[in-house]
């Protein structure tokens, strides 16, 4: 496959963790359209769906690949790190406040809106800055092997918002490992789009 002139090829892990920030987007456009045709059980599918990619996802970023530019990026590495840290340490908060709030309501709405378009901005500064600088750094190699680690992470990974639990290894992923059992029981009475509503969006 080759790459349009001007632009750089992603590597594993870019390639992955922009799949997840696509799914987002696709997550929370799901909601909106639910929302505005008035079905309040759809768009309560669709937000859960949301929830539960954005809580997995920052903790597999957390623990696998914060960790990597600190290594590997030296002071910068540290301070992007942190960022990005702070960045999902606001939408942990905010997200923990409707969790389980009733989704019918205008607050809601609002809410929802200002998370995405917080990690619209965090996404796309991993995206053209984060990664593009991780990626030479840790090579072609590193780049699979840690793709790799963080989609396995995140199976492993709580499901639902806990600001209060610890963002660095190895606390986090202990505290990861007591967490995501409780909120995979709650996952099991939750409601969640189908496979056929998943397959439309995606289509």
């Amino acid at each position: 496959m080759t790459t349009p002139a001007g632009t750089t090829p992603k590597g594993p892990l870019t390639a992955a963790i922009a799949e997840d920030h696509q799914e987002m987007y696709e997550y929370y456009g799901a909601f909106t359209r639910a929302r505005s045709a008035g079905d309040n059980d759809k768009a309560e599918r669709w937000a859960r769906q949301l929830i539960w990619e954005v809580a997995r996802h920052a903790v597999g970023e957390e623990i696998v690949v914060y960790p990597l530019m600190e290594k590997h990026l030296g002071a910068q590495g540290l301070k992007l790190a942190d960022q990005d840290r702070s960045d999902h340490q606001f939408v942990k908060d905010r997200l923990y406040k409707i969790d389980n709030a009733s989704v019918d309501s205008e607050e809601y709405d609002a809410s929802l809106k200002e998370i995405m378009e917080h990690l619209h901005q965090h996404n796309d500064s991993e995206e053209t800055k984060d990664l593009p600088l991780l990626e030479p750094a840790i090579g072609s190699e590193g780049s699979q092997k840690a793709a790799e680690s963080f989609k396995m992470t995140k199976k492993f990974v709580p499901t639902r918002p806990h600001p209060s639990a610890p963002d660095h290894p190895p606390l986090e992923t202990f505290a990861g490992f007591l967490a995501a059992p409780i909120d995979k029981l709650k996952d099991a009475f939750a409601k969640f789009p189908s496979e056929e509503m998943k397959e439309e969006v995606k289509s």
